[in-house]
């Protein structure tokens, strides 16, 4: 039996995978609400992403990043990054111009 195998993640493999989702939600938010819509999203998690996306202050943007990133730890993340993997021109970032 190796070492460790029944403890729990350390501080810092949990801070990683909370990290790790505010980032995918980051990348939510800059999709547009067709797009939301397509992947299924838990409905209050859907209406932090477009309460995001409605907020210009920096600060405020911040905590709601945050608040996002909270959702997320709810959501499987799997299916969602999945979805942005496979259909790379059809979600792009809202006003981003690939060239």
């Amino acid at each position: 039996m190796a070492e460790g195998a029944d403890e729990p993640p350390s501080r810092s493999a949990r801070k990683r995978a909370a990290e790790a989702l505010q980032k995918l939600g980051v990348r939510l938010v800059g999709l547009r609400a067709a797009q939301l819509q397509a992947l299924n999203l838990p409905e209050e998690l859907l209406a932090a992403i477009q309460e995001a996306q409605r907020l210009r202050a920096r600060a405020a943007i911040a905590r709601q990043y945050q608040y996002i990133g909270r959702l997320m730890r709810g959501v499987d993340p799997a299916p969602i990054e999945q979805a942005l993997q496979r259909r790379p021109g059809d979600l792009l970032p809202r006003g981003k111009i690939l060239r």
